[in-house]
Order: structure tokens, then C-alpha cells, then sequence
């Protein structure tokens, strides 16, 4: 039987019995009162002590009743007590999730909606010089550098930004913000001065050597042409040796001329100007129409009249490789498209061949330094695998993005997507 049919059984009992007594005595009503008055009594009195160990928070044993107060009172106590074993569990793994984390070598710190500090471990306290007592500050008047304040200001967290530790200047963060949660974000900062020294050594070694290279190509290069010119052409052998020594270093002249330029891409500063590009890109048309002893291979199109703020030099070495790969891709007899237009969210270069295209797969790589996509061909290509290294570094300091789209046998596009904030004239 359940608790509330006995307590249905008892006020049953309680109104038969009240019945029975009343019709003897003839104070039915007054008798009815009495118990319903008591019972009301009782169930306040039960409320009451039921407030009373409630507002305690439920500690200890429940006290001491019967009838269906008692399952009440066993049913909130069977409820705090699970609650405080997940609560307890729950500890436990917030625990272990602080330990791991104060183990981490890289620093962590939880930022809430106001870019308030809610938690930081060791790592961050080191290299951002955070104290306890910081907890609550906003982080902004903790680390001032401008670029870091831009960049928390700007919740645009794909890319990594690039700051001195606070705490010393021989260190270099790589700050990353991950948002997770109710507007919670989680701020990353790892170590890379020593990723950042080797990168600055390979600089130097790629600039260094290059430049040391010139002096004994150039002097190569003046006595093969003086051996040329003494050459009477009656040794097929020696001719012909002249000559792949000459395309040689003529291709040895052309890789350093590009390691330079990338080299000068990486350490120079960048400069400002305002760059009529539909002029550029129609004399770099036209130079290329000329290379190719054609007038017909490459079709403009310029939709927009739209110049950029940047270097002209470096967007013209951008576009004449872009515009050179394409057509060294591609048939002698085919098409190559370059269309200069404005979308709603940037200013476009597209050039579109009709070449051997791209697979998927090397799509990602393509850009990389020295990387050539291995194909059979008729004919042998000439280059020196670091055209498209320049294009992205060129576009990186212009803060534009490099598109390729391509599809194996039918062609490629390559299109420079530059900021609509760049748009000047």
C-alpha cells in the first residue's frame, strides 16, 4: 500500500470516527472543525520543521516523522546526497583538470565576456607576469602591446598573433584565442623564440648565400659569353656545351634573383603608394603577348577601374608570375584569361588558362618554396619552384589571399583576393 493511501486511510478514519462521535452527542459540525483544524496544525507544523532543515542546506539526518513527510524528507536527503557526490566528482576532475593544465608548457588563460581574467596556470603566470590578485582584471590593462589589444578587439581568431613577453623582451609568444561556452574564451600563448631564431638564421643563410652567389655567376656568366662569341662553331660538342653552361647559369641567375626577392619580401618594410593596377596589369599583359611573339594569347578584362595602396614592384613580380606560369602551363595555342573586377567583399586578379590543371591534392602545396607538381609533359618547364612562394608572400604583405582552383585536364584559376579597405584614388 502506498504512503498516500495510508494517509487517505487515516483522514478517512480520523472523519468516520468524528462522524460516529458527532451523531452521538449531536456536535457534528463543532467536532469537524476541531479536526480539521488540527490536521491543518499539524501540516503547518510539518512545513515548518521541513523550512527549517531546508534552510540549513539539508545537513545531517532528516528528522524523525512519519506518513508521507517521511518519504519528503527521504527524497530531498536522497537528492543532496547524489548532488553532493556528483559535486565531489565533479571537484575531481576540475582538479585533475588544473593540474594538467598547470603542467602545460604553453600558457593558458580563461577570459569571460568582458575580457576579464577568470583563471590563468603557471605557464601564463610566468611569461604575462599575472598574479593571483589579478583575477577579475581585464586583460587589456595587463598587456598593452597595440597589436595584441587589435587583436582581441577585432574576434577575429583564425589567425596567431606575434608579441614580446611582458616580462621579458627575449621572448616571443605566439598568442592564439580559441572562444568556447556563453562568450568564454580561451586565450593560448606558446614559446617560439627559438622556432623564431632559426627562422631569422634561415633568412640570413638564404640572403647571405644568395648574395655571395651573384659575384662568381656574373663572372661565369661574362666568360661564357666571351667564349661564345671566340666560339667558330666548327665543334658541335663545344657549342653545345656553351650552351647548356649558359642556360645553366642564366637558371642559377634566375633562382638567386628570386631568393633575394624573397628574402627582401621576409625583412623589408612594407611601402605605401597608390597603384593604378589596370595600367600595370595592361603593360604586363602586353610584355607577356610580347614574349610570347603573339598578340592574341592573353585576353584583359578590366570590370573595374579600382587602384590599390601597396608596392608596385612587388605586385607587379606577383602578377608576372601569375600571369607567366599560366601561360608556360598551358598549350601555345590557348587562351589565357586575366580579369581585374570588384565583388562585394574585395578587389579580384583572376587569371584562368586552359592548361594541364592542378590536383587536389597538391593544391595545398603548390605554394610552397620549390615544390613542382610532378607530371608527364611533352616538354620540359623551366622555373625555379619559387614563382607562387613570391605570389603568397606578395599577397601576405597586402593582406590579400591567394584562391586556386583548378581541375586535372581542363585548366586553372589563380585569384588574388585584395581588401576592399585598400581601394585608394
Amino acid at each position: 500500500m502506498g504512503v498516500w493511501q495510508k494517509e487517505i486511510n487515516t483522514v478517512i478514519l480520523l472523519l468516520l470516527a468524528t462522524a460516529i462521535v458527532g451523531g452521538i452527542t449531536g456536535l457534528f459540525l463543532p467536532l469537524l472543525f476541531l479536526l480539521m483544524l488540527g490536521l491543518l496544525m499539524y501540516q503547518i507544523a510539518q512545513i515548518s520543521r521541513f523550512e527549517k532543515w531546508i534552510s540549513t542546506g539539508g545537513r545531517g539526518k532528516y528528522p524523525k516523522t512519519t506518513g508521507i513527510w517521511e518519504e519528503i524528507y527521504f527524497h530531498v536527503y536522497r537528492i543532496k546526497k547524489n548532488e553532493k557526490r556528483r559535486k565531489k566528482k565533479l571537484g575531481k576532475m576540475i582538479d585533475q583538470f588544473r593540474q594538467s593544465t598547470e603542467a602545460l608548457p604553453d600558457a593558458a588563460v580563461v577570459l569571460g565576456m568582458d575580457d576579464e581574467i577568470e583563471w590563468a596556470n603557471k605557464a601564463a603566470r610566468e611569461v604575462f607576469g599575472l598574479q593571483p590578485s589579478d583575477k577579475g582584471q581585464r586583460i587589456p590593462n595587463l598587456i598593452r602591446y597595440p597589436d595584441f589589444i587589435h587583436y582581441l578587439k577585432s574576434r577575429n581568431y583564425k589567425e596567431s598573433v606575434i608579441l614580446p613577453s611582458p616580462v621579458d623582451n627575449r621572448i616571443t609568444l605566439e598568442v592564439r584565442i580559441v572562444p568556447y561556452g556563453a562568450g568564454l574564451r580561451l586565450l593560448l600563448a606558446q614559446d617560439v623564440t627559438q622556432l623564431k631564431k632559426m627562422e631569422r638564421m634561415r633568412k640570413d643563410f638564404v640572403a647571405n648565400v644568395s648574395h655571395e652567389l651573384r659575384t662568381p655567376l656574373t663572372v661565369l656568366k661574362g666568360y661564357l659569353e666571351t667564349l661564345q662569341d671566340m666560339d667558330d662553331g666548327q665543334s658541335p660538342l663545344l657549342t653545345g656545351s656553351f650552351q647548356q653552361m649558359q642556360g645553366q647559369t642564366e637558371r642559377m641567375q634566375h633562382l638567386v634573383d628570386d631568393l633575394l626577392l624573397l628574402t627582401r619580401l621576409e625583412t623589408q618594410q612594407k611601402k605605401s603608394q597608390c597603384v593604378d593596377v589596370p595600367a600595370l596589369l595592361t603593360q604586363i599583359c602586353k610584355e607577356g603577348d610580347t614574349l610570347e611573339n603573339t598578340s592574341s594569347r592573353i585576353e584583359l578584362t578590366l570590370e573595374t577601374a579600382a587602384h590599390i595602396t601597396g608596392d608596385e614592384q612587388e605586385l607587379r613580380s606577383a602578377f608576372t608570375n601569375l600571369l607567366g606560369n599560366a601561360l608556360k602551363y598551358s598549350p601555345e595555342d590557348s587562351l589565357v584569361k586575366a580579369r581585374w573586377y570588384q565583388d562585394k567583399e574585395s578587389i579580384v586578379l583572376a587569371i584562368e588558362d586552359q592548361g594541364e590543371g592542378i590536383a587536389k591534392t597538391d593544391i595545398p602545396r603548390v605554394t610552397e618554396r620549390f615544390y613542382r607538381v610532378e607530371t608527364k609533359r611533352l616538354k620540359k618547364v623551366n622555373g625555379t619552384g619559387l614563382g607562387l612562394a613570391i605570389v603568397k608572400h606578395v599577397l601576405m604583405r597586402h593582406d590579400a589571399h591567394l584562391n586556386i582552383t583548378s581541375e586535372l585536364g581542363k585548366g586553372s584559376c589563380f585569384s588574388c583576393h585584395f581588401p576592399v579597405k585598400r581601394v585608394c584614388g
